[in-house]
């Protein structure tokens, strides 16, 4: 019935008819259209109830930006109305609705609004009677406080990840970001370019422009290989080192530019009056797009509320859509006539200067504007298109470090930002006027070239935008009957604000975090600039004084899948992957890694690990530890290098010896260990832990980077393989194959390495002992790691070699009360928690984290790691993250706990009170069915304490 003839419609297809419905009821539209589109062309302009008083609402901005047309489909909750194209047989239902959207019955709310007065809740559930007023009260909000319902069987969605690297990243392609991308690309920088909207243009998609001006622009950016236009794509954030993620759909464009413009625009503001949000009442720029984009007719009689030009042309458009304009009201004083008043007396319309709108009201329900009072008296009509001013884009802008102002002589928002890599171009830098804009452009795209060095042919000049008349500001004053929203997410009156001053809350951020104005949907976009004015008011200070809130990242909404990405796991094999798996391996995976958990046809689990621990204990094992890091430091300076980056000694390390690494972050917590091996003066030979490999790796680029040292590192973790032969028959496994390595005692004692070739592969090999047996750690070639693995299966079979998984790995170290970085440390776990004050040199002057732990242990130590052991026979046992007790209350939890077959009981490594460290000590560790279970301190090699075993 709303449905305008072509050449309206610049975004729907008129030969290809939708159907879908909303509220179970059917409707129709075409290919390109918006639900609200859709609807609002059937005539349906409810499209939700509000948050809190359950009011009507509808269409207000038609960019999405609001909360006004959040609706649910079937598998999302708040889809934007407003930018959500419809589908066929798609269903369509609306938010926030007890019972049906006409016939809510939650919208008797709106009849006890004095009863819910802001900061209502923080005062009804403080005090003495709080916890009895929660169980009465808790789950009634809970039901009313969600705003959709999650389809936890939605059906899957392939999300993908990209990664983008370009010169320069323009941001909008309105006038100013179209005039930026295309100076920059015709100037030879690579560039991307990227709008939320289907179509390039902004304001000249739909405003009352020459068609001619975009067309050009058009062809222009068509010529231009070296720029990527991405439409339908959201900017939400602007990161350090401007990254910043480009959503366009179900993709994620991860960005990395060295120049942004940021031509976001400007976002216009509602007026604030008495019932300002009924269904019927939008901005003049929601107006222009459904006539524009949609060819719908947004009313049937409108009234205009015009302070500047973009209300006049609205009021054209409007005509020229065959509305009946009934009256334009200007609240700004008369004064000399321009060509767009002239154009609009002479089409008839009445114009009233120094007026504005006082209330509304509405048809029966409010489902729909009936009148507005201008001057007094009612002006019957369904369509109120409101252009009073708009305040720029500030979001991304402030989080790339801009600052927001506000010129009081001019009434407007300013937005500063410092000099690098991030310009602003058009109305968010203040140039809202056209010609001002598509100029403003070219000078931010000159500015950005120029810190490239690129050749600038004209330097264009800076611009002063026409505009600098005051633009109108509007007086706001709450309304005796209330309802005159500011926020139309939450509810919020102008009332509210003003008690929230009264109470106390001066200042912005905490009349935000009182009222909850701007956290809702919108953030803040149609509500800043008013609490602005109305925080200075109520407390006798100026806008500027007041400011806005702070404007962090997402800039809108964004789905988890989005940022997942793919859903396919990843999954790394190491070398040895079809040797376990023909061994009959229980595969499971360690974060990326499918590892061997135990081997075998067992009866039972806990019987294969048993029996593989004392395989080691008594003869042989083989473990593959091909998924430790690996990682290769070569130069002059690559003993001082570890030396700072590892808390023992590296740079007097001796050629052919292993030392233990520790590593620190600068706080002085432990966030990995291994060893390293002097393989020559200039080369070591370092291992990480498989989970921490990444970080190590990438620290050690970080520090080489601000270090500036003569050091090469080379991550290896891909590229070898290892296999740890370990057991009291070690050697002698070892000394049956041919090989030109000496593994005798002498020749090759305990914490030393060798280059060699064993079994004709050459190998790097260490002697060091995660298992407290006689070890060696063979690392070879990937490729070669199968040949390897086969030798010394070979030649370990007369002396009962048996391979051995994850699980026993993880025992046989616990009985030696060897930790695991990320199980018996967390994120601030010092050295001399561990016990680890032997692995940390008193004699350097400095290593990453030195100053912290020192600092620390001034500070005094509160815990420390110890062993526990529990009696033979125990039931009982306590799992890992149990609680340990000191006078009942919580001191330390348990990190690693098993079984020992070498011990015949249950061991663990637990963090007690520091005062119960002493071997002997007894404490009290809380299971999980509750029990309180008594424990002493043992130290915390379990096994073997005076290490022999791993030294013959």
């Amino acid at each position: 019935m709303n449905r305008l003839p072509a050449p309206f419609g610049s975004r729907i297809d008129r030969s290809r008819r939708i159907r879908f419905t909303f509220e179970g009821k059917p409707f129709e539209g075409y290919e390109g259209d918006s639900i609200a589109s859709a609807l609002a062309a059937s005539g349906q302009w409810v499209l939700s109830r509000s948050f809190k008083y359950h009011r009507p609402r509808g269409i207000l901005s038609m960019t999405g930006a609001d909360a006004n047309a959040l609706v649910q489909l079937p598998s999302e909750p708040n889809a934007a109305a407003e930018r959500t194209p419809i589908s066929e047989g798609l269903r369509v239902s609306a938010q926030n609705v007890n019972g049906s959207l006409e016939r809510d019955r939650d919208a008797v709310m709106d009849r006890f609004g004095r009863f819910l007065p802001v900061g209502f809740y923080y005062r009804t559930f403080m005090g003495p009677r709080r916890d009895s007023w929660l169980k009465f009260w808790e789950p009634m909000i809970r039901r009313k406080a969600g705003l959709g319902v999650v389809d936890t069987k939605a059906p899957h969605r392939h999300f993908n990840k990209t990664h983008l690297h370009c010169e320069v990243l323009v941001v909008g392609a309105g006038p100013a970001g179209l005039s930026a991308a295309i100076a920059a690309a015709e100037a030879g920088a690579d560039v991307v370019l990227c709008d939320e909207n289907p179509e390039i243009g902004g304001a000249l998609s739909y405003g009352r422009y020459d068609p001619a001006l975009l067309s050009g622009l058009s062809s222009r950016l068509a010529a231009l290989p070296n720029l990527k236009l991405l439409t339908g794509t959201v900017c939400n954030g602007w990161y350090e080192d401007n990254w910043l993620p480009l959503i366009q759909g179900d993709r994620l464009h991860r960005t990395r530019a060295r120049e942004v413009i940021l031509a976001t625009g400007a976002i216009e503001q509602p007026a604030v009056f008495r019932n300002n949000d009924l269904p019927g009442i939008m901005l003049g720029g929601a107006a222009q797009r459904l006539i524009r984009h949609y060819g719908v007719r947004p009313g049937q009689s409108a009234v205009v509320l015009a302070a500047n030009d973009d209300g006049y042309r609205t009021a054209l458009d409007l005509l020229d859509a065959g509305l009946s304009v009934v009256e334009l009201v200007d609240p700004r004083p008369a004064g000399e006539a321009g060509p767009l008043e002239a154009e609009l007396r002479g089409k008839g319309v009445a114009i009233r200067k120094g007026a504005t709108v006082e209330a509304a009201e509405g048809t029966p329900g409010n489902r729909h504007l009936a009148r507005v009072r201008v001057g007094g008296s009612w002006i019957a009509c369904d369509l109120l298109a409101v252009s009073i001013g708009s305040a720029p884009a500030w979001q991304l802008p402030c989080q790339a470090g801009g600052k927001v102002g506000y010129d009081a002589a001019t009434q407007t928002m300013t937005i500063t930002l410092p000099k690098g890599p991030v310009h602003l171009a058009g109305a968010v830098a203040g140039a809202d006027d056209l010609e001002d804009a598509i100029a403003d452009g070219q000078r931010a795209a000159a500015a950005a070239l120029s810190r490239l060095g690129h050749a600038i042919a004209d330097q264009p000049p800076a611009v002063a935008p026409k505009a600098a008349r005051p633009r109108y500001a509007q007086p706001i004053v709450a309304d005796p009957k209330g309802r005159d929203f500011v926020d139309f997410d939450e509810d919020l009156q102008v009332k509210d604000l003003q008690n929230a001053t009264k109470d106390g809350y001066r200042e912005i951020e905490l009349v935000k975090r009182f009222t909850t104005v701007g956290m809702g949907p919108s953030q803040g976009r149609h509500s800043a600039l008013a609490t602005a004015r109305i925080v200075a008011e109520a407390t006798g200070r100026t806008v500027g004084e007041i400011g806005i809130t702070t404007a962090r990242p997402p800039v809108g909404p964004e789905t988890l899948g989005v940022l997942a990405g793919h859903h396919e796991v990843l999954e790394r094999r190491t070398a040895l992957h079809a040797r376990h798996v023909a061994l009959n391996a229980a595969m499971k995976p360690v974060g990326a890694w499918w590892r061997p958990y135990y081997y075998g046809n067992a009866s039972s689990a806990e019987e294969a690990v048993r029996e593989e621990i004392l395989a080691v204990r008594t003869g042989i094992g083989l473990l593959d530890v091909s998924t430790l890091g690996k990682l290769e430091i070569r130069g002059p300076d690559a003993g001082e290098f570890l030396d700072r980056l590892y808390t023992m000694a590296h740079a007097n390390q001796p050629v052919g010896r292993v030392r233990y690494c520790l590593m620190l972050n600068e706080m002085g917590s432990v966030i990995d260990d291994g060893v390293a091996y002097r393989m020559a003066e200039d080369q070591f030979y370092v291992t990480a832990t498989t989970g921490a490999v990444a970080r190590v790796y990438a620290d050690m680029l970080f520090w080489n980077a601000e270090w500036r040292l003569k050091v090469d590192v080379l991550n290896l973790t891909g590229a070898f393989s290892g296999l740890n032969v370990t057991g009291p028959k070690a050697r002698q496994v070892l000394q049956a194959l041919e090989s030109d390595i000496d593994f005798s005692r002498d020749a090759f004692p305990y914490l030393s390495g060798r280059e060699g070739v064993v079994a004709g592969v050459p190998v790097r090999v260490m002697r060091i002992g995660f298992t407290g047996e006689l070890s060696y750690e063979l690392h070879c070639p990937s490729s070669l790691a199968p040949a390897l693995w086969d030798a010394v299966m070979a030649a370990g079979r007369p002396h009962g070699l048996r391979p051995y998984g994850l699980e026993a790995s993880r025992i046989l170290r616990l009985e030696k009360g060897h930790i695991l970085i990320g199980q018996d440390t967390d994120a601030i776990t010092t050295p001399d928690e561990l016990g680890f004050g032997w692995a940390v040199s008193k004699k350097k002057p400095f290593f990453v984290g030195k100053r912290s732990i020192e600092m620390r242990a001034r500070l005094g130590q509160t815990r420390k790691l110890v062993g526990l052991q529990f009696s033979a026979g125990a039931r009982n046992i306590l799992g890992e993250s149990c609680l340990v007790l000191r006078d009942g209350a919580p001191v330390g939890q348990i990190t690693s706990v098993g079984y020992s077959p070498s011990l015949g009981r249950h061991i663990a490594l637990a963090y007690v009170h520091v005062d119960d460290q002493a071997e002997g000590s007894r404490v009290t560790v809380k299971c999980r069915n509750g029990e309180l279970v008594e424990a002493p301190v043992v130290a915390h090699a379990f096994f073997d304490p005076t290490n022999a075993r791993q030294e013959i």
